[in-house]
């Protein structure tokens, strides 16, 4: 996969979550994974169409999907995966693919994404890609976030 498909959603992400009302984004380690994302607890989907085919997922423990959304809805405790947090966590990467999508442009690519798809749970695999794909961690305030990217 090539590496410059990356920044559009590191870019994103950097560019989104300060909006949200966190304050320190900074890109973690970068690793490679092979066709399936193991889940860490929340896993998001979400596929990718036209000029770059694939898809991205974007994988947390409970625990940090849990802070996210309680960060996004203004100090509010979240102490379980409830529909509010589930809905929070989906929007947040439906406006951070959206902006990768956004920046691929930059790149003379236009990009489609699909609406996203959550799960909550542990020890499951979903298929990424039908290769190697690329993994970077994002910390946002302290919390891991994990970017899958597998684009053909």
């Amino acid at each position: 996969m090539d590496a410059r498909y990356v920044n559009p959603f590191i870019d994103a992400i950097t560019h989104i979550m300060p909006q949200l009302g966190f304050q320190n984004v900074v890109r973690g380690g970068v690793k490679t994974g092979d066709q399936f994302v193991e889940s860490k607890g929340v896993t998001i989907l979400v596929g990718l169409t036209d000029d770059a085919r694939g898809n991205v997922a974007y994988n947390m423990t409970e625990e940090a999907a849990m802070k996210i959304a309680s960060i996004m809805m203004m100090g509010m405790p979240v102490t379980q995966m409830d529909e509010m947090a589930q809905s929070a966590i989906s929007e947040l990467t439906n406006m951070v693919t959206g902006n990768a999508a956004t920046n691929f442009e930059s790149l003379d690519m236009k990009v489609d994404i699909s609406p996203p798809s959550l799960v909550v749970g542990q020890k499951f695999r979903a298929k990424l890609s039908n290769g190697k794909f690329l993994i970077i961690e994002m910390v946002v305030d302290g919390i891991v976030l994990e970017l899958n990217v597998g684009i053909d």
